[in-house]
């Protein structure tokens, strides 16, 4: 059974070494916290243009994947390192698809699109190649979209609901980051879900390139 792990939130920080505050610092929480659909109440948005949003409202993690870490880094990871605002467990998080749905009592989120680490994940990490390096473990966590809102606490039951269409992993969008001729096939697969509005236009305009 999947079981959300941990509720972070994160608060209005200094970047090291640049101006600026970021809220990728997040901490477990307690108690009760509402979600909406513009996200995580409490939690520190500071760079809107790259993060929040309706379809990146709320960014997941899964325990699997930390635990994947921990023994790639030699040290325990606690959860909201990543910048996650839910750590669930119970769930392979290589395998979410674009599309899949996780409903905590009344809230139901569905996944949009995968995280693409920027500097401020590396300068968190106190690793300037991290952004390699997490490229390069397709483990990339996932944004969601909130379809129902709600309010949620850590140590509840998660109810994991697989994408019914066609299936694109988040690992499997991760990997196209970056990519100059990405095979069109996957480009037209990633249409047919309910994919990032961004990325959605990013893909059609690609596609129209090549054709």
């Amino acid at each position: 059974m999947a079981i959300l792990a941990s509720v972070n939130i994160g608060k209005p920080q200094p970047i090291p070494g640049k101006s600026g505050k970021t809220g990728i610092y997040k901490t477990p929480v307690e108690g009760d916290v509402a979600v909406t659909r513009e996200g995580v109440a409490g939690d520190a948005v500071m760079d809107s243009k790259h993060h929040g949003g309706r379809d990146q409202a709320v960014y997941l993690y899964f325990s699997d994947d930390y635990l994947w870490w921990s023994n790639e880094l030699g040290r325990e990871i606690a959860p909201g390192t990543f910048g996650e605002n839910l750590t669930i467990g119970g769930v392979e998080g290589r395998q979410i698809a674009v599309g899949d749905r996780f409903t905590i009592d009344k809230l139901v989120l569905e996944v949009t699109s995968h995280r693409t680490p920027c500097n401020v994940f590396a300068l968190r990490m106190g690793d300037p190649k991290f952004i390699r390096r997490f490229h390069k473990a397709g483990r990339p966590g996932a944004y969601c979209r909130v379809i129902t809102e709600g309010m949620l606490h850590a140590g509840q039951p998660v109810r994991y609901t697989r994408f019914a269409g066609e299936r694109i992993t988040v690992a499997e969008l991760m990997a196209l980051d970056g990519m100059r001729e990405p095979d069109p096939a996957i480009l037209r697969r990633a249409l047919l879900a309910p994919v990032h509005y961004k990325m959605r236009a990013d893909f059609e305009e690609k596609l129209a390139r090549l054709f």
